[in-house]
C-alpha cells in the first residue's frame, strides 16, 4: 500500500522511540502522538502510553478516543518524578530550533519587546536537561530552522556542556522530524545532522527551509516507509478519522 507524507511522519516519530524500553513516551503533536502509539503497538510493546491526560492505558488508544482499560493513575507529581529521574522520553514541538537544538516556545523578537508572544518556556528546561528529548515539526522553513533562536526554552548540545558535566548528564536530543526528513545531532560538537529525506523530497529541498549548515554525511538515504501492518493500524486502529492529514497535507 502507498503511504501518505503524514503516515511516513508517523512512522519516523515512532522510530524515535525504538530501543527506549519501559519509559513513558510523552508526545505533542498529531503525528507524534501516532507515533508513540504506533511504537507501543509493534517494536516497543514495554512503552508506556497514555490518554493525553494522567492514565496509563493497557492498550494504545485510538487518537481522541476514550482510555478504556487502563494500567494505572499518574498524578502529576509522579510525572514530574519520572522527569527529574530520567524515565520519560518527550516529543515536543518547537517555533524555532538552531543548529545545536536549542528551541524557542516563548517569544519571538527582541525580549523586551517581542513581535510574537507565544507559550512561555513551560517544561522546556527541564524536559531537555533531565529527559531523552526528541522534537516533531509539522512545517519545516528557514523561520523555524534559525541561526539563533530569539529565546532558548529547550536547551540544545552547546548549552549543555557550557552547563558542565552535573546539570547535561541526562541531556540527550534523540531525533528531529519534520515534514521533509529526519535528523540526529551525531557529530562531533553537537550539530544537526540530516539522517534521511521523505518519499519524495530531494535533499537540496531540505537545505533550502534550513537557516543554518547542515552536516550532511555523503548520499542521505530516504526515510523508511511503513509496512503494510503499520498502515493498517494507523489507519483503522489509531486514526480512523485521519487527523494526521490534517497536520501534514498529503
Amino acid at each position: 500500500m502507498s503511504a501518505t507524507r503524514a503516515e511516513i511522519c508517523v512512522v519516523a516519530c515512532a522510530e524515535a522511540w525504538r530501543g527506549d524500553g519501559e519509559i513513558l513516551a510523552a508526545a505533542m503533536g498529531t503525528c507524534s502522538i501516532l507515533g508513540a502509539r504506533l511504537a507501543r503497538l509493534t517494536f516497543e510493546p514495554g512503552l508506556l502510553t497514555t490518554d493525553g491526560g494522567p492514565l496509563l492505558t493497557a492498550e494504545p488508544v485510538p487518537f481522541g478516543a476514550p482510555a478504556g482499560p487502563v494500567e494505572g493513575w499518574m498524578p502529576f507529581r509522579d510525572h514530574l518524578w519520572l522527569v527529574q529521574n530520567g524515565r520519560r522520553h518527550v516529543m515536543m514541538g518547537a517555533s524555532q530550533i538552531d543548529r545545536h537544538g536549542n528551541t524557542n516556545i516563548s517569544a519571538v523578537g527582541e525580549w523586551a519587546r517581542p513581535t510574537s508572544q507565544l507559550l512561555g518556556v513551560r517544561g522546556a528546561p527541564g524536559n531537555t536537561i533531565c529527559n531523552p528529548t526528541s522534537y516533531w515539526i509539522p512545517r519545516q522553513s528557514t523561520r523555524v530552522f534559525v541561526p539563533k533562536v530569539d529565546v532558548v526554552s529547550g536547551v540544545g548540545y552547546d548549552r549543555a556542556a557550557e552547563l558542565g558535566a552535573h546539570a547535561s548528564r541526562f541531556h540527550g536530543l534523540r531525533r528531529v522530524v519534520t515534514d521533509l526528513g529526519v535528523f540526529d545531532f551525531g557529530t562531533p560538537d553537537g550539530s544537526m545532522r540530516l539522517v534521511s529525506v521523505h518519499p519524495g523530497v530531494e535533499v537540496e529541498q531540505v537545505v533550502a527551509a534550513t537557516g543554518f549548515e547542515l552536516v550532511i554525511d555523503g548520499d542521505v538515504p530516504e526515510t523508511r516507509r511503513p509496512s503494510d501492518e503499520e498502515l493498517r493500524l494507523i489507519r483503522e486502529v489509531l486514526d480512523p478519522k485521519a487527523l494526521r492529514d490534517r497536520e501534514v497535507r498529503a
